[in-house]
């Protein structure tokens, strides 16, 4: 709100100043961040502030809070956004492919390296790079990435080419970096380096007004053109769970839900049963991983083994699917 003063210094007027967000909604939507709390919206507030500057973001908060999606809406809503967004995910990378996968490699560069492969920072030229669970990297690594953002420069691994880097630094983490700094596992200097706009998200009890407007927007996700809905005692029911695993917890409680009902209508009944999966097998017959697999099959089947496609239509990125792909050995 902007007051407007008369000549005598006395109000007069409000003015309320609206500014359009593109990367957040008060509404279902299965692209973009959703919320109507307060502590949602000052997150928001956080990501318009920093998103239009190129300084580095450290976004924080427990695992399954959806960092990775606030990183994206940082780089959509940033001048960089015609450019790419490159994700690399730090856990449980080794030393040696770390390097390797940031930096890419030189053909010859180390054995099996047949051919030069170029790495990541290279494929985030002019846009942003998401460094996700940067709390993992292995410690002499981390030497090497606090030299890319000091000097914008680095090596692939078998090459004495110095090649420059544009692009700006997202990393998140559920650690606490400041105790890994205290205990020596974490590098001081990339701390600073990388917190230079902390942004804190918020665990799912701590938004729990959130909760009914998140789970339509997962169910748009997982059933696409299907039309399902929660009941009014079902979306009461979720607001009442602790959501350990946030998020990512109350995905896989709706996926079960879906594969599982008969309705078109989800109930607290049903979401009672899927609370973990012995539950949700007790409830049916039938193996909850091999309703998962056929699901799978299915999706890979009506889009003719596009697995691009498969991962838009169950609303997950494509390297989750290629995971699921995998435990499922489809």
């Amino acid at each position: 709100m902007l007051p407007i003063l008369d000549a005598n210094g006395d109000l007069q007027y409000f003015v309320e100043l609206l500014k359009p967000v593109a990367h957040a909604s008060a509404q279902a939507s299965t692209a973009l961040m959703v919320g109507i709390s307060a502590r949602f919206n000052a997150m928001v507030e956080m990501i318009n502030r920093v998103a239009p500057s190129d300084a580095s973001v450290l976004l924080l908060g427990e695992s399954g809070t959806g960092k990775e999606l606030a990183a994206q809406a940082i780089h959509d809503a940033s001048s960089r956004k015609r450019n790419p967004f490159v994700t690399v995910e730090c856990a449980g990378l080794t030393e040696t492919l770390f390097e390797s996968e940031l930096f890419g490699h030189a053909k010859g560069a180390f054995t099996g390296a047949a051919y030069s492969k170029p790495g990541l920072v290279e494929a985030a030229n002019g846009g942003t790079l998401f460094l996700d669970e940067i709390g993992d990297i292995p410690l002499p690594q981390q030497v090497k990435l606090l030299r890319l953002i000091e000097t914008g420069t680095y090596r692939a691994v078998g090459s004495v080419e110095a090649l420059r880097a544009d692009f700006r630094l997202v990393c998140a983490t559920h650690k606490n970096l400041r105790e890994l700094v205290r205990h020596g596992l974490f590098r001081e200097d990339l701390y600073y380096r990388v917190n230079v706009f902390p942004i804190v998200l918020p665990a799912l009890r701590e938004r729990v007004e959130d909760i009914p407007l998140i789970a339509r927007s997962l169910l748009q996700k997982i059933t696409g053109d299907r039309v399902q809905h929660l009941s009014a005692q079902a979306e009461h029911f979720l607001q009442q769970l602790s959501f350990n695993g946030n998020i990512r917890e109350m995905r896989n409680i709706m996926e079960r839900a879906v594969l599982l009902t008969n309705t078109d209508e989800i109930s607290a009944e049903l979401l009672r049963s899927c609370l973990d999966v012995d539950a949700a097998q007790q409830a049916v017959p039938a193996d909850m991983h091999a309703l998962e697999t056929d699901h799978l099959r299915r999706a890979l089947a009506r889009h003719a083994g596009d697995k691009q496609a498969v991962a838009a239509e169950l609303g997950i990125s494509l390297r989750t699917l290629y995971r699921k792909l995998r435990d499922h050995e489809v």
